[in-house]
């Protein structure tokens, strides 16, 4: 069955503010325009005819579903692979540059691991059982509240799109990323945000 998945990052964290690699759980909370923007969200999904709302197990992503949940009076399920990479030996560093160079390394050596953290393997197999369970519950539309790297690597890998077209697009909180398909027949990306994307 196909579906229209809208995968969404979270609100600012306070972790966001300090540039801090927040990825352990819980995680921290929303600042107050990180609530803001979880509002915004809400009125902006509200009219689209949503099945279901999912959401990692970080406090971030459950509080950014919460308005819209309500909007639409269900609740959010609670999916653990949809967390962030894991940071390890990295968390709560404000140096990004070697977790982002061992995200990076994943494209020719998946099997490589950040320290004290997750392998590319390990993580794509957590994030793509997440997956699985949404388009196997069996609604035409759902949103899933994520995080931010975790969203480049998994849309890179399940849309076979060069890694330099994500590499160069900024991924805001609240940023919805629209997809349509399913984990067998594949994805495609329709929309980054609010710019469309075409396929030739």
């Amino acid at each position: 069955m196909t579906v229209r998945l809208f995968l969404v990052r979270h609100g600012e964290t306070h972790a966001n503010v300090a540039r801090q690699l927040d990825t352990a759980v819980p995680g921290l909370h929303l600042t107050e325009a990180g609530r803001e923007q979880a509002r915004e969200l809400a009125a902006k999904l509200a009219a689209e005819d949503l099945g279901a709302i999912y959401v990692s197990d970080l406090l971030r992503a459950q509080q950014t579903a919460e308005p819209l949940a309500a909007a639409l009076g269900v609740d959010a399920v609670v999916l653990p692979g949809l967390r962030e990479i894991q940071a390890g030996d990295y968390e709560m560093s404000t140096e990004w540059g070697p977790f982002i160079d061992a995200v990076k390394r994943w494209r020719d050596d998946p099997e490589h691991a950040i320290p004290g953290g997750d392998s590319g393997i390990g993580f794509m197999s957590r994030y793509e059982a997440a997956i699985r369970r949404i388009a196997g519950d069996g609604h035409a539309s759902a949103v899933a509240v994520s995080h931010g790297a975790a969203m480049r690597v998994w849309v890179a890998a399940a849309t076979g799109l060069d890694p330099g077209f994500f590499d160069s697009r900024r991924l805001d909180n609240t940023l919805v990323v629209t997809m349509e398909g399913d984990p067998d027949a594949g994805w495609r990306l329709l929309a980054w945000g609010d710019e469309p994307i075409t396929h030739e």
